[in-house]
């Protein structure tokens, strides 16, 4: 991590595991930007309140909200970690780069898989993956 000052004003940057550099305010704006469309995709499958925190709990766990997080171990891909990770492209050509598409790939994913997000979070808990 390191620190600039540009025009009187602290820029604090941070070099992610891609070789990019980021201040953390973009990406604190970019979690919570990928926050906000799940809270209202979650909301439209007809999930509660709770399920969404279930949910944030998983994929902060998972990824931090990074749609660009790569584990370099197993291959997992993205804010769900899809695995392999061009399953995702049943949700849109644009999974790589786009959370929208990557989260509607893992809410499809969570439904069929675990009913809920709660459901997933519970299995995540218990065996330290989902």
């Amino acid at each position: 991590m390191s620190t600039l000052r540009r025009t009187g004003v602290l820029v604090i940057t941070s070099v992610f595991a891609f070789g990019t550099t980021a201040t953390v305010a973009q990406a604190s704006t970019a979690r919570a930007d990928s926050k906000a469309v799940a809270r209202s995709m979650v909301s439209a499958h007809g999930w509660s309140r709770s399920q969404f925190t279930c949910l944030s709990r998983l994929w902060t766990r998972e990824s931090n909200w990074n749609h660009r997080a790569h584990n370099r171990r197993s291959g997992a891909y993205g804010i769900p970690q899809a695995l392999p990770a061009s399953k995702m492209a049943s949700a849109g050509r644009d999974w790589r780069t786009n959370p929208r598409t990557q989260i509607r790939w893992g809410l499809g994913y969570i439904k069929k898989r675990y009913g809920s997000p709660c459901g997933a979070w519970a299995h995540f808990q218990s065996r330290g993956w989902y």
